[in-house]
């Protein structure tokens, strides 16, 4: 049964993924974007991560699309005003798309797990409270600026979405 749910959620998500890509209108690429952001916390369920998928789905489900659906409304765009791409950078596009994917897959069959047996412990590191501990001792320098980071983007869309008062009177 799981298994069946493995596949799909991995067709949900590759099929969004693609649908997010290949649409020309940006609202529906966001929208699909937000599907196959749902699917991946579904992967993370069947892995008994719990925690993990709810953290995803606030921050980037949440957060992140809510942010670029405001940021798409704010810069207005249309199709009509997307300038066509020349057939060369295509054919560019396409090549450098199947170049990663040899690449990756490359690296996918070289690779070799660390560690070959997992050793039980008995300690839970899915908790809340051993994430936080560990958040805020050994990573709070990047937690840190990881705020400062979002808090810039944020001053940033304010600064793009501000207009002109000037330009408003002539």
């Amino acid at each position: 049964m799981i298994t069946v749910i493995f596949y799909i959620l991995s067709a949900i998500t590759l099929g969004a993924a693609l649908l997010t890509v290949l649409s020309r209108n940006p609202i529906h690429s966001a929208i699909y974007m937000i599907v196959c952001f749902f699917s991946i916390a579904g992967h993370y369920m069947l892995l008994n991560a719990q925690f993990l998928a709810v953290v995803h789905v606030i921050v980037y489900t949440g957060s992140v699309m809510i942010l670029l659906l405001f940021t798409l409304m704010l810069l207005n765009l249309k199709e009509k005003h997307e300038p066509h791409k020349a057939i060369i950078s295509k054919i560019t596009a396409v090549l450098a798309s199947c170049l990663m994917a040899f690449v990756l897959f490359a690296a996918f069959m070289k690779a070799h797990p660390v560690i070959e047996q997992y050793k039980e412990t008995g300690v839970d590191f899915q908790s809340v409270k051993v994430l936080g501990n560990v958040l805020f001792t050994d990573y709070l320098v990047p937690f840190e600026f990881a705020s400062v980071l979002l808090l810039l983007a944020m001053i940033g869309v304010v600064m793009i979405s501000k207009k002109d008062l000037k330009q408003d009177v002539d």
